[in-house]
C-alpha cells in the first residue's frame, strides 16, 4: 500500500512527486518537482494555477492523492477512495527543470468553510478524460458535489497549508 507524504505548499522546488501524463503516446508515471517558472521569470516558482476561463489543451497531468490539508483540516473523499489532482507539466528549458502545477477551482460546498479556493480534484472515472482532453475544461475542472470530502481537523496541527500526495 502507498503511504501518504505531506509536504508545504511552499515545498522547494526539489521537491519530486510522481505525476501521470500522456508523453508520446503512451501514458507514464514520472517523478517531476513541483513548481513551474513564472510566466514573467520571477524567482518563485508557480505552484497551483487558477483554471477558470482558460484551456489546457496539451501537457496535461494528474497527481495521485488520498488527502490534502489546509492548516489544520485534512479533506478527503468521503468514500475513502484515492483521487487525482488535475494539473499542468512543462518540458525543462535551459534554466528551469521540467516541472509541474497543480490547477484550482472554486471551492466545493464542503471546503467553502475553510477556504474559497480549492486544487481542481478528479475521481478515477475523470481521469481519462482529463488526460486525453475528452471534455471542455469547464466541464470537468469544476467542484465536486456537496457530500463528496470528508473533513477531518487535526489537533495541535500548523497553520501552514499542506498537500498530502
Amino acid at each position: 500500500m502507498m503511504s501518504a507524504k505531506v509536504f508545504q505548499s511552499d515545498a522547494p522546488l526539489d521537491e519530486r512527486r510522481v505525476i501521470i501524463r500522456r508523453h508520446d503516446g503512451d501514458v507514464e508515471m514520472v517523478e517531476l518537482p513541483w513548481g513551474l517558472r513564472p510566466r514573467d521569470a520571477g524567482p518563485r516558482a508557480v505552484n497551483v494555477v487558477r483554471s477558470e476561463g482558460r484551456t489546457f489543451p496539451t501537457h496535461r497531468c494528474l497527481v495521485p492523492a488520498s488527502d490534502f490539508r489546509h492548516k489544520s483540516f485534512s479533506f478527503s473523499l468521503a468514500s475513502g477512495d484515492w483521487f487525482y489532482f488535475a494539473g499542468i507539466w512543462r518540458p525543462a528549458t535551459d534554466n528551469w527543470p521540467e516541472a509541474y502545477a497543480i490547477l484550482t477551482i472554486e471551492a466545493n460546498a464542503d471546503i467553502t468553510p475553510y477556504h474559497d479556493r480549492q486544487m481542481a480534484v478528479l475521481t478515477r472515472d475523470q481521469r481519462m478524460a482529463w488526460l486525453d482532453g475528452l471534455l471542455p475544461e469547464e466541464e470537468i475542472l469544476r467542484p465536486l458535489p456537496a457530500g463528496t470530502f470528508r473533513v477531518k481537523r487535526h489537533a495541535g496541527s500548523s497553520a501552514e497549508p499542506v498537500l498530502a500526495v
